[in-house]
């Protein structure tokens, strides 16, 4: 399907690679599964970073990953009074409590490592350094290999 925009094509494409992506990571099989995952996680990530940091990270996204990070997003609202990790899983958690096989922790870090498989290197340091410990101790300790024009090609057909 094409939207007969090439500009629009390329962010729904791009979104679909992330995707797919993400699917591998998680090592499941259904792509609104993976969706559910980025729409949880990218936002609760940004209500634990300070809107600066938030809209520094954004920049580097794709237009459509971009509008679930943003989805809902007050800037003037009060910080989260609870910035810790247990909060932020719990969230996760609530969006995957119909899977008793959906591991809150697991979802977590895999976003993130699809994060840094595609934002600077030195823009993923000042999210990591901003975010609270409880939430920074689910960033992988090893990141995934960069992407490349090869794992577009291959991700691109799940």
């Amino acid at each position: 399907m094409t939207t007969g925009s090439s500009h629009l094509d390329h962010a729904v494409q791009t979104a679909t690679v992330w995707l797919g992506e993400l699917m591998a990571i998680l090592d499941w099989n259904d792509r609104d599964r993976a969706y559910r995952a980025l729409h949880t996680v990218l936002p609760a990530l940004r209500d634990h970073l300070p809107a600066g940091q938030a809209a520094h990270l954004a920049a580097q996204l794709p237009l459509i990953i971009r509008g679930l990070f943003f989805e809902s997003w007050k800037p003037d609202a009060e910080p989260l009074a609870d910035r810790g990790g247990d909060a932020f899983i719990a969230h996760i958690a609530q969006a995957f409590s119909q899977n008793g096989d959906a591991h809150p922790s697991e979802i977590a870090s895999a976003v993130f490592a699809l994060l840094e498989r595609h934002i600077s290197a030195g823009e993923i340091q000042k999210v990591k350094q901003t975010l609270p410990e409880g939430v920074r101790r689910y960033w992988p300790p090893k990141p995934l290999p960069r992407a490349t024009r090869e794992s577009f090609l291959y991700f691109r057909h799940l």
